[in-house]
């Protein structure tokens, strides 16, 4: 992952509804919510939900798809991972880490 791609993913994450609103998304899993599931479940505007999920699909931490009528939004596992991976590549320079690494796995969805 590059560095400008980490900084676009942690700069769209660094605002509270957006980090739900992924976090949501990542306990949703493959299946995924609809804009009207996360504003049910968020207390949000749609409005102000179709701008924090724009900015989080411009990221590429999530994505859009169309089911019919409706809007699918999803996780986007491997970005996640990837985020994780280049966050944490350096650990403890290789050493023995204090960081439990069953809490710090990644995500295999």
């Amino acid at each position: 992952m590059e560095e400008n791609d980490v900084v676009r993913s942690l700069a769209a994450l660094a605002q509270p509804i957006r980090l739900r609103v992924f976090r949501s998304l990542v306990v949703a899993g493959p299946a995924g919510l609809t804009p009207s599931a996360l504003t049910e479940a968020l207390e949000v505007s749609a409005t102000g939900l179709s701008f924090h999920l724009k900015e989080l699909v411009h990221a590429s931490l999530i994505s859009q798809e169309r089911q019919g009528r409706n809007l699918i939004y999803r996780a986007s596992f491997d970005r996640m991972n990837a985020l994780l991976g280049y966050l944490s590549e350096n650990c403890c320079e290789g050493e023995a880490c204090a960081v439990d690494g069953s809490k710090a796995a990644a995500c295999n969805c």
